[in-house]
This record gives structure tokens, sequence and C-alpha cells, in this order.
């Protein structure tokens, strides 16, 4: 470009509404007319928009869903089904023997067949069912069957119905099947509740593919019956079949416990108490035999009792030698008295009666000699010697025998009372011996005692034992199993096309549900409907976005501005460097048309455009809609009075070291003020940049010289076109938006915040300025929100290269 610094003058030009406009029509949308409530309304057509807009995004969820479902189902193994039928039939209850039964069964009684039903799914008759079938130890249970072998390939196309089943192998059939009827496990202990916890996920198990359902006959009119089918599902067949028969044999055998319930308990209890009571005896005879070893008793018969005989005889040693010790101690007692000894020495002996009678004589003869002769007499003398001599002998034999007699009496005494004393203790000894053998012997009879009664209890209880087994024996069963269950051929399931079909249609809804999400959550502005809608303006245009693909498009066209150098090229976004037949070209000639009819009488003079953020293209905006005013033969300036980032100058190559802020901050002339001007001849634009950046842009741009800037420049130019910094950010182009004619308010397609925009609208609104409508800058031509302008573009750009290359080839 070759820009000029030649004074611009103002040439006579006819009105701007009467220059020609190629192409355009008017704008398709005012604020005049804007329901203020549109912004609160959600039509049904809205949530069609948000769906079209994220096509793909839907259109992904359900294919993935779809083919995991797809994937889920063809891995899962075939269902099998089991099935038995149980009959329950009446219960009779003979309430005395020899009279009527009375009936009571399910005809009578509805609440037992219910009874029955739920008999057969109580986890006490699955924990039976799991020990008869031992699936603590049967991996098949829960691994299922090991003869699927179709991969998941083979399954999907089974599927669609393209496979077919691979022929069964012989070899892979088990070999170790169980029988159909099987013995049933006793029932597990009330108390036991480990061994209840620890069935409790087998029992689970099977409680969830279990179903018991009552059979109705429905031929012509509705009938219950007594019949119940039991089925099971798992995806073993065999171990289908096994599960429901076991189920059955232990519901039946239950049941028939039950009604024997009594008489078992009576023989369970008679035969503990005959075990006991056999094992007691053993045991009492064992007891009374080491009782007589260990207390020697030998017999109890009192004939041949020798501890008693040994009692009996040592009592009368014992009463003859107490009488014994009571004489020799009353002799002795006796002999004790003054003369009692020498009366009894005297009484036996002779000599000392010799003595005696000698004194006597003596005593006669001094006597006689005392009558002829006194005591002094010599023969009386001699003859009182002598007696005193014999006195005197006599009293020492007399003396010499008492003591003897006393000794012996002594020791007679003693003797006998020791040999009383022996008898006593050896009498005391064997009467303890006799008491403690008559207490064994008590005891002894006490444990033969014992030992009958429970020998003759023990009898009792036999002949107990047998009547029991008779009346148990005449018990009836009154649940039959009608038919068994076998192995089933084929299965029942899953149902994959209706899991699929399911999985489908919640994909869809899924993906819907998502897409409006994602759109309830999408605070940006993507169309015009929501310009509208929303800040209650009208959308003047819509610029599309420039990508990869656009660019080959727009640059190099026939119709093309080539008279761009190097550093333009880098801006292909301008219209100097696209296809005047290009969608953004023709959307910048429909911003033209929205701006010139934007107000009544005449076109605007001076025109703001901003933005609410930075790098929603207002510079490029204002810049391209300059360009499209310059195109009708008008003259038109553009001011950058982005102080903050200009920009102009970096667009168009020039100097920017005097611009708008050398004019703001001085006292210039029109004359002056139009030496800044730049020209640029390639595009017919006239330029005034920023100048060096101030310290106080927004102080230099509300100032009165700003007003009379956009004065002189109004009476020199048709067009005032100004790019300000956004409004969300700076008071810049507020204070500007007051001294122009209108304001065109850019936002970003998909990028700008609704809250900012509406702030902007506010803020512009605040200080009166008016707003001709809003410029959506940046939109996806893909879009679905734009499908027609994309048909409308790409058909109108068609048929001109068709044009022109008709006109070339001519």
């Amino acid at each position: 470009m070759n820009p000029s610094r030649e004074l611009a003058k103002r040439e006579p030009e006819p009105a701007a509404i009467e220059k020609p406009i190629e192409g355009v029509a008017a704008p398709h949308s005012y604020n005049y007319g804007v329901d203020p409530n549109a912004e609160t309304e959600v039509h049904l057509l809205d949530y069609w928009r948000a769906v079209r807009k994220r096509l793909w995004l839907v259109i992904s969820i359900v294919v993935l869903v779809t083919m995991l479902s797809v994937l889920y189902v063809a891995r899962k193994p075939d269902i099998y089904q089991a099935e038995a039928r149980v009959q329950v039939d009446l219960e009779n209850n003979a309430a005395l023997v020899g009279r009527t039964p009375y009936v009571i069964g399910p005809a009578n009684d509805p609440t037992y067949f219910n009874t029955q039903l739920q008999i057969l799914t109580s986890p006490g008759l699955l924990r039976r069912v799991v020990k008869t079938l031992d699936l603590e130890h049967n991996p098949d249970f829960f691994k299922g069957s090991s003869t699927q072998k179709r991969s998941t390939w083979q399954t999907v196309m089974r599927m669609v119905g393209l496979g077919s089943e691979p022929p069964e192998d012989p070899k892979s059939r088990p070999r170790d099947e169980l029988p159909l009827r099987t013995t049933v496990a006793p029932a597990s202990s009330r108390e036991d509740l480990v061994e209840a916890k620890q069935l409790s996920r087998y029992v689970g198990a099977i409680l969830g593919n279990l179903r018991v359902n009552p059979v109705k006959e429905t031929r012509g009119y509705y009938k219950e019956t007594r019949l119940i089918d039991v089925s099971f599902t798992h995806t073993d067949p065999q171990v289908a079949a096994k599960v429901v028969n076991a189920i059955a044999e232990t519901y039946v055998f239950s049941n028939l416990e039950k009604k024997t319930e009594t008489n078992t308990s009576t023989g369970d209890f008679l035969q503990k108490r005959v075990a006991e009571l056999q094992q007691q005896i053993r045991e009492d005879e064992e007891r009374l035999v080491n009782y007589a070893r260990n207390n020697q008793i030998i017999s109890l018969d009192a004939s041949q009792n020798t501890v008693v005989a040994r009692l009996a005889g040592l009592s009368s040693q014992l009463l003859e030698a107490e009488n014994d010790r009571k004489r020799a101690e009353a002799d002795y007692h006796g002999a004790k008295y003054e003369g009692a000894a020498s009366a009894l020495v005297d009484a036996d002996e002779k000599r000392i009666g010799d003595l005696e009678s000698r004194l006597a004589d003596l005593r006669q003869k001094r006597a006689q000699l005392l009558v002829e002769a006194t005591e002094e007499a010599p023969e009386v003398k001699e003859v009182t010697q002598q007696i005193r001599e014999l006195e005197s002998q006599v009293k020492d034999l007399r003396s010499r025998k008492s003591t003897t007699l006393l000794t012996n009496l002594e020791t007679r005494y003693r003797q006998t009372s020791a040999r009383e004393e022996a008898l006593r203790k050896a009498f005391d000894k064997q009467r303890s011996e006799t008491l403690t053998q008559n207490e064994a012997a008590i005891n002894y009879r006490i444990i033969q005692q014992e030992i009958e009664t429970n020998k003759s209890l023990l009898a009792n209880l036999l002949q107990r034992s047998k009547e029991n087994d008779v009346v148990m024996a005449g018990k009836p069963n009154n649940i039959s199993i009608i038919d068994y269950a076998i192995a089933p051929d084929g299965p029942i399931g899953p149902n994959r096309m209706r899991t699929v079909f399911i999985a489908l249609f919640l994909s869809t809804g899924l993906g819907v549900g998502f897409a409006l999400f994602l759109e309830y959550l999408d605070d940006t502005v993507h169309s015009t409907d929501e310009v509208e809608r929303l800040l209650h303006l009208p959308a003047l245009a819509v610029i599309p976005s420039v990508g990869a693909g656009t660019r080959r498009r727009l640059l190099g066209g026939p119709g093309a501005l080539q008279k761009h150098n190097g550093h333009l090229a880098t801006n292909p976004e301008l219209l100097m460097n696209v296809d005047g037949r290009s969608p953004l070209a023709e959307s910048y000639r429909h911003l033209r048309t929205s701006v010139l009819l934007s107000t009544a009488g005449r076109a605007p003079r001076s025109l703001l455009v901003t933005s609410s953020l930075p790098g929603e293209g207002k510079t490029t905006t204002a810049v391209n809609t300059a360009i499209s005013l310059a195109q009708t033969g008008a003259s038109v300036v553009i001011i950058d009075a982005d102080m903050r980032r200009p920009r102009l100058h970096s667009i168009f190559n020039l100097s920017d070291r005097a611009g708008l802020s050398s004019i703001l901050s001085s006292d210039l002339s029109e004359a002056g003020i139009l030496e800044l001007v730049w020209k640029d001849e390639v595009t017919g634009l006239h330029l005034l940049t920023s100048g060096p950046i101030p310290p106080n842009p927004a102080e230099l741009l509300g100032s009165d010289q700003m007003r009379r800037l956009i004065a002189a420049l109004q009476s020199n130019f048709s067009h005032v076109v100004v790019d300000s910094p956004p409004v969300s950010s700076f008071t810049d182009g507020v204070l500007i938006s007051s001294m122009v004619d209108g304001v065109l308010l850019v936002v970003h397609g998909g990028k700008s915040s609704r809250h900012i925009v509406k702030r902007s609208r506010q803020l512009l609104q605040d200080v009166g300025a008016k707003i001709f409508g809003v410029v959506l800058n940046n939109v996806s031509l893909q879009s679905h929100d734009y499908y027609y302008y994309q048909r409308y573009y790409s058909r109108r750009y068609y048929d001109k290269d068709v044009d022109q290359q008709a006109v070339a080839g001519r």
C-alpha cells in the first residue's frame, strides 16, 4: 500500500442511501417488536437446535454405549432353565384314633398353599439343598458351564441371525453327572449360625435364580390346581436340573419330617434315653463291683458276715473283762480298810493261828499267875515278856501278810483294768468297722436299687421305641414330585437383542440429555436468536470464521484484491485479502447495509465499534466495516481509539509516532488534524492511528477535544469509524459512545459470555449510547444454526466460479 499524508479533501458525494449496494438486502432482524419475555421462554425447537448442534456427540455416545452393550451381552453366557413339578395334596390329620379324619388343605384353608410356596423358597430348605449337592466343592456352580466355547464374534453373529450353533463334542459331556434323586442332607442346627453364614452365599445364588409358581388351569375358565412349578436358571443345564431336583426332593422330605416331627422327636428322644440308660447301667455295675472290692464287702447276709460275729465275741469278752475288773477293784479297795487285810490274812494262814493259840495260852497263864502273884513277880514278868514277843511276832507276821495281799489285789485289779481297756478298744474298733460296713452296705444296696430301676426304665423305653416306630411307619406324605427336571437342550436367555435395543434407547436419551446439559452449561452466545432474545438488540450481521480450509478459498480468487504487501497477507480475515464472492465479504456487505439503514432519514456519520472483552475481533470488524463502506465510494476515516492495545498501524504497516493521542494532547487546528490522517491507496480508507500510548487514555478520550475531533472529521468525511477498547474492561469505549451516532457491539460467537455481553450493553445504555445492534463475529458456518447460510454462500460461490470459468472459456 502507499499511504499518503496529503490533505484529504471531501468531495461532494451522493447520499449514502442512494449509493449502489451490490447483492445485499435489508437486515434480517431489528430490535423492534422483540418480546421482552422471550429470554425466559424455551421452545421445543430450542431443544432440537441444541441436539443438532452436538449431533456428533449424541451419535458418538449412542454408538459407544450400544457397542459396549453388544460386547457385554455377547460375552454373557447362555442361560438354561430346568423345571420340576410338585403336587401338594390335602393334608389329613386324624384327631383321634378310630374317628373320621378332619381335612385341612388348600380347599378350605387359603393360607396353606401360600405357606407351601414360601417354604419352597426358605433359606433353611435351600441350605439343605446346598449341603445335599455339596455346592461348596462344586466349581461349576459359580463358574458356569465349561461346554460353552463360542467366541464373542460368533455370539454377535448369532444375535443377528448369521451364525449357527457349533456341534457338541461328545468328549465335552460331563461323565460324573449326579442322579436325579439324591440323598437329602440333614437340616442345619438352629444354633449353628456359623454354618448358616458360610452357606449364605450359595443360598443367595440359588434364591436369585429360583422361581416358584403355582400352576393355574386356564382352559375356558380360571381354576386353581394343587401343582407347583419349581424352576431354576443357570449357565450349566446339568447344574440347573440337579438343583431343581434337589429342591423338590428336599421339600418333599422336609414335609415328611415335619409331619412325623413329633414321632421323630419322640423316637430320637427314646433312642437317646435308651443309649444313656444302657451306658449308665454299665457304669453303675462297674461302680458297684469296685465299691464292694474297695469296702471288702463279700456278702450282706448276716450268717456270713464275720465282722458282725467278731463284734459279738468282743462284746461278750468285754462284758466279762468288765466284771472281772469290777471284782478286782472291789477286793482291792476293800482290803485297804484297817484290819480288813489282817482278817483276810488270818483266815488263810495257820501259822498265825498257832501263834494266836500260844498267845492265848500265855495270857491265860499270866492271868493265873496274877491271881497268885503280882505283875512284878518274875514268873508274871516272864510270861508277860513271852506274850509281848508272841504279839510282836503275830503283828509282824500279820503286817507282812497284809502288804503282800494288798499288792496282789492291786496287781490283779490293774490286770483286769488293762484287759478291759484292751477289749474295749478292740470292741470300739470293731464297732467302727461294723458301722462303716453297714454304711457301705447301705450305699451298696442304693447302687443296686439304681441299677434295678434303670433296668426297669430301659425295658419300658425299648417297648415305647418299638411302638413309636410302628406309628411312624403309618404316616403318609401329602406332597409328592410329579415331574422331575431334565437338563434342557436349548437356552432361554439372555435376550441379547432386547438388551441392545434398550441400550440403544437409553444411550439416545443419555446423549440427548448430555447435549442439553452441555447446552445448559454453555454461557456463550451462539446465534442471532440468542442475541435478540437475551440482549433485546438486533443482530446486524453474522461474520463467519476463517479456518484453514476457508483461507485457501479466500486468498487468490479471481475477484480478490491482489494489491497487498507481505504484511497484509498475514491477515486473511480482512476484506482487502479476500475474494469478493466469499461468505466473509458477503457478511460485511450485509453489515454495511444494516449500518446504513440503522438510522432514519440519513446514514450514520460516526460509528463506534467495540466489544465486551479483548480478542472478540472488534478491530477486524471495524477495519472491514470501514472498507465495506469505502467500497460504496464514500470517504471513510477510521480512528484507532484503542490506546491500550493499538493495532491499526500494524495492520496497515504505518508509523505510530503521531496520531490520536497527539491530537488530543495538543490544540491543533482542523488543518493540522487532517495532516495526521493517512490514506490507503489500496482500500481508499483514511486512517488515524492511536499515536504514542498516553498514561491517561480515558481522560483524553473523554475530553472536549475528542468531541471536536469527531466533529471536524465528520465535516470532512462521509463516515467516521472509531475502534475503542472493550467496554467491560475499560471506560474508554463508554465515553466515546456518547459522542457518536451509534455503536456496533461485537460478540465472539461461541466464546463471549452472556452475562458479560449483557453487562456491556447495560454500560452503554446507561450513558445514553445508541446501540445499532450486535455483530456476531467468528461464527462457524458448519454449525446447524447457520446451515442456511452455509448452503446459500456455498451455492453462490460455486455459481460465480462457474460463470467466471465460462467467461474465461469464451
